[in-house]
């Protein structure tokens, strides 16, 4: 049924292309970066109650944030698309065991995260806001958590940050919306004008937002896991993570998809975190 549903908005914004390409790439745009908001279950909420909630502000955005203290390093934590803090439950248990200070966010348009717009430019300024104001100095994003985990280290090279641990996370832009376009099947009158309205917004074309790329000049030690059947994000993007990300290391899962919510996964990020 999530198909079919697919395939006809997909139909039907082809079909205001033939009218409008620059409303249809509008239109596929909003639909690109209007995440769903996922509701939490009662043990859910329970847990973030744990933690010390604190609104932080950016722009117009006020960002959602969950601390457990420690007295060890700050961790911050950064979720992937359609998802919230709560995905990170079973680390932070893990981290404060170890008495690590946890940091985590929930992005724009998620969680209690003000917004209805989201991309990972705008997440990585979050990310940005909330490391500077609790000096965090280990950074672990998941998925398109990673990407803008990679875009805020390009922009500003916290002080404070000695390592980035990234899962899953894709490696360009036109990797992500190329996938979409294909999900969606898209015309190219769509994709060309959604090219056109990404240009127009952040003068860049979409090829510059390379995540890998950007991080080649970073030198702060880092933690990349991929697996080796992610349906989400294809594998051979970690390895161009580990190309430009020198000082890198890649660990290569198999039977944890996408999401890499297992135990053995937190415990590599443990042993690297603690080495």
């Amino acid at each position: 049924m999530k198909n079919i549903i697919v395939k006809i908005v997909g139909s039907f914004i082809n079909l205001i292309s033939y009218i409008s390409p620059r409303l249809a790439g509008r239109m596929a745009l909003t639909l690109f970066s209007k995440p769903r908001r996922i509701k939490l279950k009662e043990p859910e909420k329970d847990f973030l109650q744990t933690a010390f909630l604190e609104d932080v502000n950016y722009e117009d955005v006020n960002i959602m944030t969950y601390r457990w203290l420690g007295k060890k390093e700050t961790v911050l934590l950064a979720h992937g698309w359609e998802s919230n803090t709560v995905r990170w439950k079973d680390l932070i248990t893990k981290l404060k065991a170890l008495d690590y200070n946890v940091v985590s966010l929930d992005a724009p348009g998620h969680g209690k995260t003000s917004g209805r717009i989201f991309n990972a430019l705008l997440y990585s300024e979050c990310i940005n806001v909330v490391a500077k104001k609790f000096n965090a100095n280990i950074i672990i994003g998941h998925s398109v958590g990673g990407m803008a985990t990679a875009f805020f280290q390009k922009k500003y090279q916290l002080s404070t940050v000695n390592k980035l641990v990234l899962l899953g996370a894709p490696s360009n832009f036109t990797g992500v919306f190329s996938r979409y376009v294909n999900m969606m099947s898209y015309n190219s009158r769509v994709s060309k004008t959604m090219d056109e309205l990404i240009y127009e917004r952040f003068n860049q074309k979409p090829d510059y937002f390379n995540a890998a790329r950007f991080l080649e000049e970073t030198t702060i030690d880092g933690l990349l896991i991929h697996d080796k059947k992610d349906k989400i994000i294809p594998y051979n993007d970690a390895e161009d993570f580990k190309n430009f990300y020198k000082t890198s290391k890649l660990i290569t899962t198999e039977g944890f998809g996408h999401g890499l919510r297992h135990d053995d996964v937190n415990n590599h990020i443990i042993d690297f975190i603690t080495t």
